[in-house]
Order: structure tokens, then sequence, then C-alpha cells
């Protein structure tokens, strides 16, 4: 089967499975899921989801979250992991962002991806989930997805984003980002999994690729 086939059938799962699926991290605004999704690096969004409420308590806004300091942030926002680097990171782009930006989230990839704490894929979930910008951020769940299915070799996160924006039509981006995490969450665990049993992987993935996870079950 080739690739645009496969993507076009995976595609209709998901939308079977996900028809409407929603947005993982509570937020409010853009600047409310900025700080939710860098949060979330190495963290769950669930974790992230019961800290947040303390935190935007306190400040929802560039221009509030400038004046806390960052010990006050590191205190909230410590189970969420790596506090120290992303409390220092909230407070420097916050402040970045009423000094240079007007206290407005940037709406674009070069000014978003030049704040503190902020890569391209943080960059691409705000570009795509509060501007509605054309965008396929890659996470873990959908690196590891992508490369079991075929659709693409696993060999970077720059390769898989690059061939998933060439099999899934534009428009339809953000939506299979999302639905790709359920279905991996849900489905389609890292580690455990019976590819045979799948309602994707066992027609996606190759013979080999099946064989291989079978070993590390």
């Amino acid at each position: 089967m080739r690739r645009a086939e496969k993507a076009e059938r995976v595609r209709k799962i998901l939308d079977d499975l996900y028809p409407e699926p929603p947005i993982p991290l509570d937020h409010s605004d853009p600047f409310t899921l900025l700080v939710a999704v860098l949060l979330s690096a190495q963290c769950t969004d669930v974790r992230v989801n019961q800290v947040t409420p303390e935190l935007f308590a306190l400040a929802s806004t560039p221009e509030a979250m400038a004046k806390q300091s960052v010990a006050k942030i590191r205190s909230i926002i410590k189970p969420c992991g790596l506090s120290p680097q992303k409390s220092q990171a909230i407070a420097t782009l916050s402040k970045m962002l009423v000094e240079s930006h007007g206290g407005v989230v940037p709406a674009n990839f070069e000014d978003l991806e030049a704040l503190p704490g902020v890569g391209h894929k943080t960059a691409s979930v705000v570009m795509c989930q509060a501007f509605g910008h054309p965008a396929f951020p890659v996470d873990t769940h959908i690196h590891r997805l992508a490369a079991r299915w075929g659709l693409s070799n696993g060999k970077s996160v720059e390769k898989t984003e690059r061939d998933c924006k060439g099999l899934f039509p534009e428009e339809t981006w953000g939506k299979v980002h999302l639905q790709m995490i359920f279905f991996g969450r849900e489905y389609c665990p890292a580690r455990g999994h019976d590819l045979s049993e799948c309602a994707i992987c066992s027609w996606a993935a190759t013979k080999k690729r099946i064989r291989e996870e079978a070993r590390k079950r």
C-alpha cells in the first residue's frame, strides 16, 4: 500500500474515533496556551492542568506574569518538573512579550521561537491551536506512531513533520495531530502493545515492525 493511501485510511479511522478532538491543555487565550504547552515538556497534560489553575489565578496575562518573581512561579509549577528552567523561561518570555510585543503573543513562528523555552513544537501548537495557522506539531506519540505505521522512517522529528505534512491535507493537520495523540494514548502505547491486534498497526505496520515490537514485549 502506498503511503498516501495508508495515510488516508488512517485519517478515516481517526475521524471515526475522534470526530472533534478537544485541545488537551486547559487555556483561555494564546498566552495561557503558550505557558501550558511550555509546562507540558516532559510532563503529562493531566499534571499541567492540575497546576495551571493556581498559576493563572496568580497571573494570566504577560503583564501580570512579568511582575512575579521566578521563585514564586517555580513554587507553583514545581510538580511539572524542570521547574528551574521553566519558571525562568515563563518569567523572561512574559517580560519579552510586554517589552517587545505590546503584551500580545505573536502569531508567527519566528517571533514565537525567539522566546525562551519555546521550540518549534511549542510554537507549532500555539500557531495551530491558538491562531488556526496550518501546522503539524510532532510530539513523542506522533513521532513513534508515524514510524510504526510506515508514514515516516523515524530518523528525526523534523523528518516526521515533513512527511506528515506531505501525506495529510493541510486543512486537517491540526485535527490529525490531536487525533494521533489521543490514539497513541488510548490504543497504541509505546510498550507492551500487540501490533497485530491494533486497529491501525495490524494493517499499516510492516511484518518486520510487528516482529520487532513483539520481541520487546
